[in-house]
């Protein structure tokens, strides 16, 4: 059974709070489930949790300049891989969260307690968001403001924002110290340090060690290639060995 199967359906974990909500009151059959095929409620409640967060946060996103677009619908689609056999209970999820009253702090918040701030499951979830923000081909005020919010929510101050965010300007644009989160006048031992923590960080291996979905493995090894890419960048301006 898909991860989208068991979020829809309640075999993921016990829910509360707003996520919980959009599920219609499954979270103590969840539990209760999940208990008897894994014993171990406490991950698989924070897998579903992330998924149902993904879609509530992608809704919000999607609605964030006042409305949703087909190519906003489809990049939602693009990054979190759907089968056409879940594609209806996730569109039923995606829109209950689109026009919930709750705040999308609200959904921010409570994915943000299943996790360390600033943590790399957390700087994941930006991505797929700037994805989504980006997939009409301009990302509006709204949006930035949207997705600062959510990262300040995540526990990301202002120069990790800035730095996520040039990961999706395009390597040809993006700042590559930016990239690399570091200043430009940093010796050539200190970029080299930068570049191979970040690979650490971002390598899909740790995506899998997760259990995060093959959307967020493929989303990791595009951010290698542009880390790969900024690194190189700055090796060939300044003569690197």
């Amino acid at each position: 059974m898909s991860i989208w199967n068991r979020v829809v359906r309640g075999v993921g974990g016990a829910l509360d709070g707003p996520l919980g909500a959009l599920l219609g009151g499954l979270a103590e059959q969840a539990a209760d489930t999940l208990r008897q095929i894994t014993g171990e409620p406490a991950e698989g409640t924070q897998q579903v949790a992330f998924t149902i967060g993904v879609i509530a946060l992608g809704a919000k996103m999607a609605k964030a300049d006042g409305q949703v677009t087909r190519d906003e619908v489809e990049a939602f689609k693009q990054v979190f891989k759907i089968s056409p056999e879940d594609m209806k209970d996730v569109s039923r999820v995606f829109n209950l969260a689109r026009k919930d009253v709750a705040g999308f702090e609200a959904y921010a918040g409570q994915i943000a307690g299943l996790f360390e701030p600033g943590s790399q499951t957390l700087e994941d979830l930006l991505h797929g968001l700037f994805h989504i923000a980006k997939a009409d081909q301009v990302v509006l005020p709204a949006e930035l403001d949207y997705l600062g919010k959510v990262a300040e929510i995540f526990g990301f101050d202002a120069a990790d924002f800035s730095r996520i965010r040039a990961y999706h300007l395009g390597p040809d644009l993006a700042d590559p110290y930016t990239i690399l989160g570091i200043e430009a006048d940093l010796d050539e031992d200190g970029v080299k340090q930068a570049w191979r923590a970040l690979i650490r960080e971002n390598h899909p291996d740790r995506a899998i060690a997760r259990g995060l979905p093959q959307e967020f493995i493929d989303l990791a090894t595009e951010k290698l290639a542009t880390i790969n890419d900024a690194y190189d960048r700055i090796s060939r301006q300044r003569g690197f060995k």
